[in-house]
């Protein structure tokens, strides 16, 4: 962490840093009846400004445990004074459990979760059957999930995933990749990932 990205944790933390107890809401977070959006993983906070950005009258929740990455997004989003960001250092599945109402996010983003390549790993991947239940029970009505990946092996995973619930389907197909959203920005992770060679890999999923 460098001297810059730990002041801006100290300073900026209280002003967009989520609340530490309560339920997670539009109107605690930002004042407002808004729809709410979710990022989970959001490194450097790059792709979730570029969202704030081109939904301005949204909230976004941004999720991220590396706190060096949360540092960077907090100096961006006081240099670039965007107010439709709050951030939180927590893991997002007791995140979503405990303190997200039922029906509360509009659109939920999860992009090049880490895919554990081993095969005694796989049960630490963040997309089971279980999280995607999860994710359509905190969705609003037409509430839509994000995902991408540049491993085939996890792509393989999350269609399985898709098919092992009947919460959330796959809205391009089964067994099929959605076409990848205009509005996202590359990410510095993405960019590097198509330099190597990596096939990306795109889904949109919606509740049934």
């Amino acid at each position: 962490m460098t001297p810059a990205q730990k002041r801006a944790l100290e300073r900026l933390w209280p002003r967009f840093g989520l609340p530490p107890e309560g339920e997670v809401t539009a109107e605690r977070l930002f004042g407002r009846a808004c729809p709410l959006q979710l990022e989970i993983g959001i490194g450097t906070g790059d792709t979730l400004l570029a969202l704030a950005r081109h939904w301005p009258r949204d909230g976004f929740i941004g999720v991220e445990v590396h706190r060096p990455g949360l540092g960077h997004c907090l100096q961006h989003l006081e240099r670039e004074a965007v107010g439709n960001v709050r951030l939180a250092c927590a893991d997002a599945v007791e995140l979503l459990r405990e303190r997200i109402p039922a029906q509360s996010l509009s659109r939920v983003h999860i992009y090049f979760p880490d895919p554990w390549h081993k095969k005694r790993h796989h049960k630490r991947r963040l997309i089971q059957p279980a999280f995607l239940e999860l994710l359509a029970d905190r969705l609003a009505g037409h509430g839509q999930v994000h995902l991408a990946t540049d491993w085939d092996d996890y792509a393989e995973w999350i269609h399985q995933a898709i098919a092992s619930q009947r919460s959330l389907v796959n809205l391009a197909g089964p067994g099929r990749t959605a076409p990848r959203p205009a509005w996202r920005p590359v990410s510095r992770y993405e960019a590097r990932a198509l330099r190597l060679g990596h096939r990306l890999h795109h889904f949109l999923l919606g509740r049934v």
